[in-house]
């Protein structure tokens, strides 16, 4: 059975199918990759892979590329416009793209060498539910990569956004519960796994640079949950607000990152 979280992220996700890739892909870490890269890296060499929680298809994509089947890839979602949108991909028409919660997988056991989860395991309820249905749908020695949102880390357009966001929604307004607190910490995350038997093998915790012109900075800060309990003209004023706060210069960069913590564990061989 869904919660009121999951409902509120089928409503958001139904008007912003693709909006984590659309803030998410062009961030960079001090390498040069985006958060979605670095998770496909910790799988190089794993040929059956499922993302939970896949949005618009963009990790699975980056998957394809890397040379792997597609017909040994499949994402899991609840949003079925994200869903669509991930099957509009030419490098996923093959792969078996899902509407389905992770607490409760259709998959037979074994199935994939690695599961992978890109800021969206914090979102999910009953976390050992589904590190359990990951571990029972790994074969042996499979990985399980996630990225989870670790919050802002610096940047004035992180400072301002955030205070003017909290002047328009007031003391009253505020989001349903989204996931499990335990998850956006490492300790907790790795203390969740360990109850189905998967062995956190590395964390690690990455600078995301989103850094870029205002109106840029903007529509990333804008994809995030909180702003979908503004009505439009609301939303309207915080940018306008917003631009007014920040340099005059549309072309001036303005400093915003974001921190994601990337952990990888191994189910028993």
């Amino acid at each position: 059975m869904g919660t009121s979280g999951e409902a509120f992220l089928r409503d958001f996700h139904a008007l912003r199918p693709a909006v984590t890739s659309e803030v998410m892909a062009a961030g960079r870490d001090a390498d040069g990759r985006s958060s979605y890269e670095l998770v496909r890296d910790e799988v190089a060499g794993a040929e059956r892979v499922l993302d939970l929680g896949c949005g618009d298809g963009h990790l699975l994509d980056l998957l394809a590329a890397t040379g792997r089947d597609p017909k040994h890839l499949a994402g899991v979602d609840l949003s079925t416009a994200s869903l669509a949108a991930a099957a509009r991909r030419p490098a996923l028409a093959h792969a078996a793209l899902t509407a389905a919660r992770c607490q409760q997988l259709p998959f037979p056991d074994r199935s994939f060498d690695a599961c992978v989860s890109h800021l969206a395991l914090m979102l999910m309820d009953d976390p050992e539910q589904v590190v359990a249905e990951v571990s029972r749908v790994l074969a042996p020695g499979g990985r399980l990569v996630c990225a989870v949102g670790g919050g802002p880390a610096g940047g004035e357009a992180w400072e301002v956004f955030h205070r003017l966001l909290d002047r328009a929604l007031g003391p009253d307004r505020r989001l349903p519960p989204l996931g499990d607190r335990r998850t956006r910490d490492p300790e907790g995350l790795a203390a969740v796994l360990r109850s189905a038997g998967l062995h956190p093998a590395d964390s690690r915790q990455v600078r995301i640079d989103l850094s870029g012109p205002v109106e840029k900075v903007w529509t990333a800060l804008a994809g995030t949950y909180d702003t979908a309990l503004l009505s439009a003209d609301e939303l309207a004023v915080l940018q306008a607000d917003f631009h007014l706060a920040l340099p005059l210069d549309p072309a001036a960069s303005v400093t915003c990152a974001f921190r994601v913590d990337i952990t990888t564990a191994r189910s028993a061989a």
